[in-house]
């Protein structure tokens, strides 16, 4: 028994609730605490010595005493394939998708390529703490293999699903509505449900989906329940406008994706930069999701995310990278960004509610709080260990926070990224990297 037992020691950081509404009493903080993990599952956490004291004879100890301990980092919509395109110069959403997405994942059709960038992206995710993500693949179905293969054998929690486009794209990269619907209902069949890995149905977004393919989505979404669905919705300007001459019918861009009911409390949609009253009312009596990606946004010119509107109207909301437009893999550098997204809308957000939503927040936003995002007994053991003075200007920073855990959750989001992540752990198992 006690060879799969491991007590992780430190300074253990952790949200129950929301403190935008919860206060302080939604914050679990220990100074001197420790987690005792066995078979993956989080067994207990309390003050250290405690745990120490009834940890089994021979379990592994693991001792950061002064760092923080967080429940692993949650990203809500990302593109493995896109890690070779991010970063690329200058410009908006429809030209950066023909001139560098559709190339690059052009070369998915190569087996072999899909597993050496599985790999890849799967590292930089660990390495910045992110244990688990919702993930676009290419339409290749053996691009989905090849990254829930690969998230298998490391044992991460992962949701993912092949791009379903049927127009608008090179014809290397389109499928029909019947191929679309095959293909993802035998991925579903595959993957979907097996360990730790969920399956999203993904139309990659209204311009490259025809109706018929995004009936098919539809219907996949209603014959399997537990699956996700995700997509793209009012990023920018010239994208809302492309829509509604495809889909005169529709009254607006949400509207062309709940007439083919792709609405609910299982749907992530990327962005949602600029939407429509009606949208917002209709993504809150659905309980839809709006992915916010700040970093995305920014690069591609796309937008400024209204957090509060839409917390407002009850719309749930998730925090997400978006790599390759997203410009960091880091969910501390994109809270950065989010942080100076809301500033410039004059909307406040604290450091403990940017943490919040990259744990259990975005946990609570993919429906999987009951197994992750926070550190409580009977969770699953998805953890990082954040060094809050990882670089010289950090640490010289710190000097002055006197012990003040606001200031240094803050200090972590506004200075920190991959440097400050001196542990990521998988099901209570340190993580190469």
């Amino acid at each position: 028994m006690s060879a799969n037992s491991r007590v992780i020691r430190g300074r253990i950081v952790s949200f129950t609730d929301d403190p935008a509404t919860a206060g302080l009493s939604g914050r679990h903080y220990l100074d001197d605490g420790a987690v005792l993990v066995r078979d993956g599952r989080i067994e207990a956490v309390g003050e250290a010595r405690d745990i120490l004291a009834g940890a089994p004879k021979g379990a592994t100890i693991d001792d950061h005493s002064g760092l923080l301990v967080a429940p692993g980092f949650i990203d809500a919509h990302i593109h493995y394939p896109q890690t070779q395109v991010i970063g690329s110069y200058g410009a908006q959403l429809l030209d950066w998708l023909h001139n560098y997405t559709f190339v690059e994942e052009q070369k998915f059709a190569d087996p072999g390529h899909c597993a050496r960038i599985a790999e890849f992206f799967l590292d930089e995710l660990i390495r910045c703490g992110t244990t688990t993500a919702m993930v676009y693949c290419t339409v290749h179905p053996q691009s989905v293999d090849a990254f829930f293969a690969a998230s298998e054998r490391r044992g991460a929690r992962m949701i993912a699903g092949k791009t379903m486009m049927d127009r608008d794209a090179p014809e290397a990269l389109r499928d029909t509505a019947q191929r679309g619907y095959d293909e993802s209902k035998a991925l579903i069949e595959r993957w979907g449900g097996r360990k730790r890995l969920d399956y999203a149905v993904t139309p990659r977004f209204a311009v490259t989906s025809t109706q018929a393919q995004l009936e098919a989505a539809g219907a996949l979404a209603r014959e399997f329940p537990a699956a996700y669905v995700q997509t793209h919705l009012d990023e920018n300007h010239a994208e809302i406008e492309l829509v509604a001459r495809l889909f005169p019918a529709a009254r607006s861009y949400l509207d062309v994706y709940d007439r083919a009911g792709l609405l609910g409390p299982r749907s992530v949609f990327g962005h949602c930069i600029h939407l429509k009253e009606a949208e917002v009312t209709a993504m809150a009596a659905t309980r839809s999701v709006a992915a916010f990606c700040p970093t995305s946004n920014l690069f591609l010119g796309s937008g400024l995310f209204d957090q509060a509107r839409l917390v407002r109207t009850g719309v749930r909301v998730a925090l997400a990278t978006d790599v390759g437009g997203g410009t960091s893999y880091s969910m501390l550098r994109t809270a950065a960004e989010g942080y100076k997204v809301l500033q410039i809308n004059r909307q406040s957000w604290p450091a403990a509610e940017a943490f919040y939503q990259m744990t259990l927040g975005n946990a609570r936003a993919l429906s999987l709080d009951d197994r992750i995002g926070s550190i409580e007994a009977g969770k699953e053991a998805d953890l990082v260990v954040l060094d809050s003075r990882a670089t010289p200007a950090m640490a010289h920073r710190m000097e002055t926070a006197k012990g003040d855990l606001d200031a240094e959750l803050f200090a972590l989001i506004t200075m920190g990224d991959d440097r400050a992540v001196r542990q990521t752990y998988v099901e209570g198992q340190p993580a190469k990297f």
